[in-house]
């Protein structure tokens, strides 16, 4: 992109997710620059395309990124847009996120089957069955409640919650940032408080991906960014760098500011939630991300370091 009348692409995932957040930036730049054109290139990621096989047994990282990067490397698109939960913490050399929006509420919510009496996630009975495709969710699931029995399951939420209706489950987890954009708020029966389900690094936050060259793309998009979340989310991202995390390690991790005070909480679990260490940490927004690495050597001294070298020697990331 080189003039201000070039048409702007922006590369997106063709889920209905995706093209809500990817629309929702696209009305945010027109409302801000009357005139501009934009355009929606849809592509889909490898993450897209193996949808039977829980994310763990991929194991790759940059699974819903990657080919929106390539796309934006060789100049087919201009901005992609991104769940930041889902971009990895090592960014491609040549590309850099330039704006961060303002995080939706990061929370998990419980979603009961409609079929069943229990709206609660610990009214459940015993050994109730919970659908969730994500290791951090279980572990954490199993340590709140060893008796469930947790299930796999992968797709967009449309699919998700077909299943869910169509399946003899007790409920399923998701994040509550994408219910909500796509207006389904009414099914949420119950919304987990942190101190049970602490979130992904980045959930409920969208990141803009562009070419590091770019520079008056990187002015326009200025307007977009949320400096709190920006804050927040580079503190989780640090810690997750740290302990070298991707989507195939339970870790989960919430920053916030606070009287202009920088707070971080985060969890890493064993597979089985039997071990679980957590911490939290305060200090400068300026230091965020020393405060995530600070916050990461800490766990891996309470007991962390064991459990992640148990998980990636043990290969094999099933739940019991």
């Amino acid at each position: 992109m080189s003039q201000m009348n070039d048409i702007i692409r922006i590369g997106t995932r063709g889920s209905e997710l995706a093209l809500w957040q990817t629309r929702h930036v696209k009305t945010l730049l027109e409302t801000r620059y009357p005139g501009i054109i934009i355009e929606v290139i849809t592509m889909k990621t490898t993450g897209d395309k193996i949808l039977d096989a829980p994310l763990a047994k991929i194991g790759d990282k940059g699974l819903f990124t990657k080919e929106l990067e390539v796309a934006l490397l060789e100049e087919r698109i201009d901005m992609a847009v991104h769940s930041y939960k889902d971009v990895p913490t090592a960014i491609p050399d040549g590309l850099s996120i330039s704006a961060v929006l303002e995080r939706e509420d990061p929370h998990d919510v419980f979603i009961s089957n409609p079929q069943k009496e229990h709206s609660s996630f610990f009214h459940m009975p015993q050994g109730a069955v919970v659908a969730t495709g994500s290791l951090r969710r279980k572990c954490q699931l199993f340590h709140a409640r060893p008796d469930l029995q947790i299930i796999d399951i992968r797709g967009n939420l449309n699919t998700r919650m077909k299943k869910l209706r169509e399946s003899d489950w007790d409920g399923m987890i998701l994040a509550k940032a994408g219910v909500t954009r796509l207006g389904w708020s009414e099914h949420i029966t119950e919304v987990l408080p942190f101190d049970i389900m602490l979130p992904a690094v980045g959930q409920g936050a969208l990141a803009i991906e562009i070419r590091t060259k770019d520079l008056q793309l990187k002015k326009l998009l200025l307007a977009l960014d949320h400096p709190p979340t920006t804050i927040a989310v580079t503190a989780e991202r640090a810690l997750l760098k740290h302990l070298e995390g991707g989507c195939q390690i339970p870790i989960g991790a919430y920053g916030r500011i606070h009287n202009n005070e920088l707070h971080l909480d985060a969890v890493i679990g064993s597979l089985d939630g039997k071990k679980i260490v957590r911490g939290n940490l305060s200090g400068s927004t300026d230091q965020a991300s020393q405060l995530g690495v600070e916050l990461a050597q800490r766990l891996l001294l309470q007991g962390g370091k064991e459990i992640l070298e148990d998980i990636r020697n043990n290969n094999s990331l099933t739940t019991p």
